[in-house]
């Protein structure tokens, strides 16, 4: 399980700017906490862990240091850097709706039955976080609230989403409001006049 990502060196002191994939970052990162490395086969850090001795904010920046990351070099032979944690082994939200971001990961999204694509992400803001779906070639932005995700089935594989009109009718347009049905022209046998055929088309 993702919980986090090194993005750049912060100083001359072997500090590097993080991006948070958790909501608790002040009780993952406590010093002593070891995590595993998503990086290249090439990297240096190949097959290795690495543990944190301590996490600041800076400007409401989280800014991480590692045992044995003592200067800039070492911090960006780090950047870019996913880090990790065994999934099997997390304690799962007491929450009843609440879930980890790979729980969610992977999802079939499902729209009045009918599925309209997967999660493939989801990004946390202040106000809200949002699930990231790949349907077709596109990444719809949902937010995760109970008016629009009412319900997330995890051992079914599936969520149940009713977002506002637009967001999936490209890649499914029989769920697009339907126009409005012409009426059949009424059989008379007298002839109508053309101002009448051009207001009932109308």
């Amino acid at each position: 399980m993702r919980v986090g990502r090194l993005l750049k060196a912060h100083g001359l002191k072997g500090a590097i700017k993080l991006e948070l994939y958790t909501d608790s970052p002040n009780e993952r990162f406590v010093p002593g906490a070891v995590f595993e490395l998503q990086v290249p086969e090439e990297s240096p850090w190949f097959g290795k862990t690495v543990k944190v001795t301590e996490l600041r904010w800076y400007n409401q920046s989280p800014v991480l240091f590692l045992d044995g990351v003592v200067d800039r070099t070492g911090a960006e032979s780090l950047i870019k850097a996913i880090l990790l944690i065994d999934a099997e082994t997390e304690k799962l939200p007491e929450e009843p709706d609440a879930w980890y971001d790979h729980q969610l990961v992977g999802l079939k999204a499902l729209r009045d039955g009918v599925e309209v694509g997967e999660v493939v992400r989801v990004d946390h803001f202040p106000a809200q976080d949002l699930l990231i779906i790949k349907t077709g070639d596109r990444e719809v932005m949902l937010p995760f609230v109970k008016a629009i995700v009412p319900s997330v089935d995890i051992k079914a594989g599936t969520l149940t989403v009713t977002p506002p009109t637009g967001l999936f009718e490209e890649v499914l347009p029989e769920l697009a409001t339907p126009e409005p049905a012409q009426p059949a022209a009424a059989e008379t046998l007298v002839e109508s006049p053309s101002d009448d055929s051009a207001e009932a088309a109308e």
